[in-house]
């Protein structure tokens, strides 16, 4: 018996998506045993914006908690990054977790008009914004504190998180790196003695189908880091063995909440996952 909650994503950043597949996908996901619907966030690629997504999801679900995971918070302004979550969050009967990060495109950021140079700043002062001057911004819906994640990898990103946020929000990888980020999440926690432990949230990605597709697809959206996104797409999980022996590794290093992103936007391979955790 898991005791690690596991979600699933929505293909939101699969090129060729459509609006009918998404809102299917979101209410088969909405039926199963999943515990949250999650999205990924890129500007300069064939996607859906994110919030537009979740939104789309909070009108045909009921049960299910949706999840940036992570949306890149500097490619917006404070009041409109806090525009868009508190209305997916209305919208969905307070069920939003908004994960944030810097993100570390270039090409969104100059698409943007936004200094990346200037991206740790900018989502220091967003996250500042959230937890302060929201409350009397007039900036609405108005809305009780949204659960708030932050990642990335850095140093400053763990302070971060541990300021301002309710958790921490991994980018992806084996349980070990998982496991290593907690580890430093933790530390940055009870360096600013915040109570009780951090929430622990991972990701990882899969394919059943046609995993060939899947993984051409992520060495296509991580094509800026170079060679490494050959060792991503080896970490496509294919198989039943793989997503489970995946799911026990995470839960093993003490993940709460473990989202896995389809690589291939197939409604088929959403059923097969369901039956794998069922």
């Amino acid at each position: 018996m898991l005791w690690v909650k596991v979600g699933i994503g929505l293909p939101n950043t699969i090129p060729g998506m459509s609006g009918a597949l998404l809102v299917e996908w979101a209410r088969r996901a909405d039926a199963g045993p999943f515990s949250t619907i999650g999205v990924l966030d890129r500007l300069v690629y064939d996607s859906i914006e994110p919030f537009a997504a979740l939104s789309a999801a909070a009108a045909v679900t009921t049960r299910v908690d949706l999840a940036t995971m992570i949306a890149i918070g500097p490619l917006r302004s404070p009041a409109m990054l806090a525009k868009q979550a508190l209305s997916v969050d209305a919208l969905s009967d307070g069920r939003l977790t908004l994960g944030l990060a810097v993100g570390a495109r270039r090409d969104d950021y100059r698409a943007a008009g936004v200094d990346h140079r200037t991206r740790g700043a900018r989502l220091s002062e967003q996250l500042a914004y959230l937890r302060g001057e929201l409350d009397s911004s007039g900036v609405g819906p108005s809305r009780p504190d949204i659960d708030l994640l932050v990642g990335g990898a850095s140093g400053a990103a763990f302070a971060r998180m541990a300021r301002y946020a309710d958790g921490y929000a991994h980018g992806g990888g084996p349980p070990r790196a998982f496991g290593s980020a907690a580890t430093r999440a933790r530390a940055a926690w009870r360096d600013l003695e915040r109570p009780c432990e951090p929430k622990l949230w991972g990701q990882g990605y899969f394919a059943f189908g046609d995993p060939a597709r899947g993984s051409d697809y992520l060495r296509d959206y991580y094509a800026f880091t170079g060679p490494f996104a050959e060792q991503i797409a080896a970490g496509n999980l294919t198989s039943a063995r793989a997503v489970r022996d995946f799911v026990r590794g995470y839960e093993a290093e003490g993940c709460d909440e473990l989202i896995l992103f389809p690589t291939v936007a197939a409604l088929s391979d959403l059923d097969t996952l369901a039956e794998v955790l069922s």
